[in-house]
């Protein structure tokens, strides 16, 4: 089977499979970028979330373990409210921890270069965090991430360790960072949609017959370039981002196992 063919057959058994996720659906807020990317032959998603504020709560030794082993005391995709953190830390037992994850995304593509496609615009979108996996087995991931997170702890052994007007600062910059994901969710989706338009126009041309095999060469990678393609999407603000980052470069990781 060449890799085409199993790219599909691998998209079409993640499509058709149920949703397993704590909620059982995609998120509102990327719903519409999902569908996008699963309405595209090179691309698929894995998994989601749009963006969520938590509350979890854990032993003393757990600030390292995985969510899953934790007590959810409060989970939202929405603007949190003071009240509501309250409430739920009188549930607490251990070391509450009040988290802010912005958006996450894991998308499979067909082969490297459509990763690579994707990768730009995320970065240019806001998701400096981004990057690429390579498997064994060929299977090409990218994972839209940024690095506006926030995670404080408020309690320890059950006791409030925080002032009532601390945890409404804390909220107030949640919030903010709730409402600047969002931002950065629509740019992507934007700049996908006008990237994705680009390289359909770019693929539908008809290939000019160019004696200079060189030339040829080059003007076949000339058209694949993924910064050409997306330099539309960048604005001020993103420059401005951008300028700040130390390397914005494509960091491919290979799994030293089966994958």
């Amino acid at each position: 089977m060449d890799h085409t063919a199993e790219f599909r057959r691998w998209k079409a058994q993640c499509l058709s499979k149920a949703d397993l996720s704590r909620k059982g659906s995609v998120d509102e807020d990327v719903v519409e970028l999902v569908q996008l990317l699963n309405g595209r032959e090179p691309y698929f998603t894995t998994s989601s979330c749009a963006g969520r504020i938590i509350l979890l709560d854990g032993d003393i030794n757990g600030f390292e373990v995985q969510k899953q082993n934790r007590c959810w005391l409060l989970v939202t995709h929405k603007p949190c409210v003071k009240d509501d953190v309250m409430a739920a830390l009188k549930k607490a037992n251990g070391d509450a921890i009040l988290k802010f994850e912005p958006l996450v995304l894991h998308v499979q593509c067909r082969q490297l270069q459509d990763a690579q496609i994707l990768h730009s615009v995320a970065i240019d979108s806001g998701f400096r965090n981004s990057g690429i996996t390579v498997g064994k087995r060929g299977k090409t991931m990218l994972a839209i991430r940024s690095t506006h997170g926030l995670e404080v702890p408020l309690s320890h052994k059950g006791k409030l360790m925080v002032t009532e007007e601390y945890i409404d600062f804390l909220l107030k910059i949640a919030n903010q960072k709730m409402e600047e994901n969002k931002k950065r969710i629509e740019r992507l989706y934007n700049c996908l949609q006008h990237a994705l338009e680009k390289e359909n126009i770019t693929n539908a041309r008809p290939k000019e017959k160019i004696k200079d095999k060189n030339k040829s060469s080059y003007t076949r990678k000339k058209k694949r370039n993924p910064e050409e393609a997306h330099s539309k999407c960048f604005t001020e603000e993103n420059v401005k981002e951008c300028e700040n980052d130390d390397d914005l470069g494509i960091s491919v990781t290979i799994f030293p196992e089966d994958y």
